[in-house]
Order: structure tokens, then C-alpha cells, then sequence
């Protein structure tokens, strides 16, 4: 079931290029594996399937541990800076940075391994009270006092939508984000590539394709219902 449940949202995001009239390669899926067993992502990988989105630390660290063959870990979830250290050279992107300490904390970390660590601006485009994220107009400040840090490079912004049961209703903030996207982009900011927009879920992500995502993050729609009451 996984496997085919893969190829569906596969389908769907090629559906969606063709609407909006985009190449399918230009897409990015991560597979959202949090709260869901090692096994599911070995089975993924037969499929040639390299890139997982985790929400936390300790969950992402033991399936990197233990992973039969190397995949392309994404931290997505909301990080703490006391828990940057254990991910900062497991991960290939860090999707949910939204403070300039934070962004600190990496830079700190990544220069004693000495690598580039790779982020996105984390921005709340809807204003909601319950997500984390930067507001839009916090953005350009806050990139260009990043972009100043030699470890770090900018690749692009990611956003939650709110979970609502038309995702059309979500259209509005994938456009909105688009918009600032390629604003950031126009602005030529050293140690910054507008080349990643990270937004669109299991419910909405074909809206967000539609409107200008280059990578979107399903979990549900490949890997099922998660339980959370363990």
C-alpha cells in the first residue's frame, strides 16, 4: 500500500504541473516519516524515494542511525537550539528556522564541523497564533542579518498552511508566499538562492504546486493516519 499510495501522490503533483504548466523534475517530495516506523521507509526506498521530512530530533537521529543505506534527511518540525548539535550534520536541509538565534545556534554548530548548513525561512504567511514562523514583514530583516553568517546559506522559505477542508481556501497564502518568494530572489542578497519553497501537506499540497511550490511535504497521504496516544 505504500508503495502505491507513492505513486498517487506522484500522479497528483504531474496532474498539478500540467495544469499550472511546470515540469514534474522541478518538484521535490519529501516523505514525512515522523511517528511512523523504519521498516516503511526501507520499503519507500525500493522505490528510489531519497528524501524524509522529520518533525524530531531524537526520531530523525535513531532512523539515521539505523537506516539500511543513506537517504536525504529534511528537518522540518520546530528545532531547539540546545538540540542543533545532533542534527547539523545529519540533515541535508533545515526547513523550520525562524529566529535569528536559532540561525546563531546552527552557524555555531556548523563551524565547528565545518560545513555550509542549508535553511529555510520558516514564515507564517497566515498569522496564525498556533504555528511557528516569522511574520512576512519580519523576513528581510531578518534574511539579510543571516545571509551575514559563513555557514549558513539561504536556500528559500517554507510555510504551514492552515488545515482547513477546501484547500482552495489556502491558494491565497501559497500565492502570497510565491510573491514574496520571488521578491527576496529579485534582491540579489549575497549567501541568499531563492531556490526552494517549501510549502503544501497531504491536504493542500497540489494547490501549492499550482501556485509556485517547489517542494512540498506529504506524510498522510503516503504513509497513513498517525496515532499519536502511544
Amino acid at each position: 500500500m505504500l508503495k502505491e499510495n507513492l505513486e498517487q501522490v506522484k500522479r497528483n503533483i504531474e496532474a498539478a504541473c500540467r495544469r499550472s504548466g511546470r515540469n514534474p523534475e522541478d518538484i521535490t517530495l519529501v516523505a514525512v516519516s515522523k511517528m511512523k516506523p523504519l521498516q516503511d521507509i526501507e520499503t519507500l526506498l525500493e522505490t528510489g524515494q531519497l528524501d524524509y521530512g522529520e518533525n524530531y530530533v531524537q526520531e530523525l537521529c535513531d532512523k539515521y542511525e539505523h537506516i539500511s543505506s543513506p537517504v536525504r534527511w529534511h528537518m522540518i518540525g520546530h528545532l531547539q537550539t540546545n538540540k542543533v548539535k545532533y542534527i547539523i550534520d545529519k540533515v541535508v536541509l533545515i526547513h523550520s528556522v525562524d529566529s535569528v538565534h536559532l540561525a546563531k545556534q546552527i552557524e555555531k554548530e556548523a563551524a565547528k564541523r565545518n560545513l555550509m548548513a542549508q535553511i529555510l525561512i520558516q514564515v507564517n504567511i497566515a498569522e496564525e497564533d498556533t504555528k511557528f514562523g516569522i511574520g512576512e514583514d519580519e523576513v528581510f530583516r531578518m534574511i539579510h542579518e543571516i545571509s551575514r553568517f559563513p555557514h549558513i546559506h539561504i536556500k528559500g522559505l517554507m510555510t504551514s498552511a492552515p488545515f482547513v477542508e477546501n484547500p482552495e481556501e489556502n491558494r491565497c497564502y501559497f500565492k502570497k508566499l510565491h510573491e514574496l518568494f520571488v521578491d527576496i530572489g529579485r534582491k540579489n542578497i549575497d549567501n541568499v538562492s531563492m531556490e526552494i519553497l517549501s510549502m503544501g501537506m497531504t491536504n493542500d499540497y497540489e494547490i501549492a504546486i499550482e501556485e509556485g511550490a517547489t517542494m512540498v511535504r506529504v506524510g498522510t497521504g503516503i504513509f497513513g493516519e498517525r496515532h499519536y496516544n502511544k
